[in-house]
């Protein structure tokens, strides 16, 4: 049995939750949020927690058993407190603002780089610093992989669009080699 998959999803009290065969749909505070399920996977809703179990033990079915549990706990997570990544830029006159709903980077190019978020994704930038925000996690993580993408950390001097705890591993650079 799944690890993951047979914990049981706690549902907050601002919370509702819709459970039809092959979707969930999930309402709080923050938004609205559907997951489609599997018809080998059975969702169900006693008290304030969601059960999900399999229809037999055959490797598709235990792949998106555990799979599907933890995407309706973070739909329950993302209605509720939304989820952020935090971006941050280092280099020499590097630098993000927003014009409107529409990020602006300068990041060493001889232009600069608009870019329009999509629905359900907030952006704020201060200079050297951009969150990422919103109530679906794989778009949050998308969007931020897709502004990392712009000027990734580059490993002599670390310059570029790095995650807030990420590691960039630095390298020496070349020496000359003096003859004697």
């Amino acid at each position: 049995m799944s690890r993951i998959g047979k914990e049981p999803v706690i549902i907050p009290e601002s919370i509702t939750v819709d459970i039809q065969p092959d979707l969930v749909t999930v309402k709080g505070p923050k938004g609205e949020l559907q997951i489609n399920v599997h018809q080998a996977i059975k969702v169900e809703q006693t008290d304030h927690q969601i059960d999900v179990t399999r229809s037999s033990d055959s490797k598709m079915h235990r792949s998106i058993h555990g799979t599907t549990r933890m995407l309706i706990a973070n739909a329950i997570h993302g209605v509720s407190e939304g989820f952020s990544k935090d971006l941050e830029i280092r280099g020499i006159g590097f630098q993000a603002n927003m014009q409107g709903s529409r990020l602006q980077l300068l990041l060493g190019y001889s232009h600069e780089i608009y870019f329009d978020p999509p629905e359900g994704i907030e952006i704020t930038a201060k200079r050297t610093d951009i969150t990422v925000s919103g109530i679906d996690k794989q778009l949050v993580g998308e969007v931020s992989a897709k502004i990392r993408s712009f000027r990734k950390p580059e490993p002599y001097k670390g310059k570029g669009i790095r995650y807030k705890d990420e590691y960039v591993r630095s390298k020496q650079g070349k020496t000359i080699a003096t003859g004697t």
